[in-house]
């Protein structure tokens, strides 16, 4: 595939530069006296200009009070995995009381 664009870009080549030199003078900022101001244009862009100010300072508000509440979030999470892990520790040893109980019960009957 590209064995056949070689000879293109070959041919194409020489004229490159000159295509180059031409654009680029079109995609320049042109001086500021050749370019009239709209005032309501300006007034749009820094309205658009606060707006989008505006709009980044609630995201970094907004991401601040998303860290903090996932902080808490995290903290809750490890206070209830501790009270998992104590009733879990309170239901075994209710378990084996109950089962020691029982034991205790069933050998008084059987004697």
């Amino acid at each position: 595939m590209a064995i056949q664009f070689l000879p293109i870009i070959k041919a194409l080549a020489p004229y490159i530069a000159q295509v180059a030199t031409s654009a680029v003078p079109a995609f320049t900022s042109k001086p500021e006296a050749a370019v009239k101001v709209d005032p309501l244009l300006v007034k749009q862009i820094e309205e658009l200009q606060s707006a989008a100010l505006q709009n980044a300072e609630s995201i970094h508000v907004l991401a601040e009070k998303m860290q903090q509440a996932i902080q808490q979030i995290e903290a809750a999470a490890q206070i209830a995995n501790k009270q998992v892990t104590a009733y879990k520790t309170m239901l075994f040893v209710s378990f084996g009381l109950s089962i020691a109980a029982m034991s205790a019960c069933i050998y008084l009957l059987v004697r």
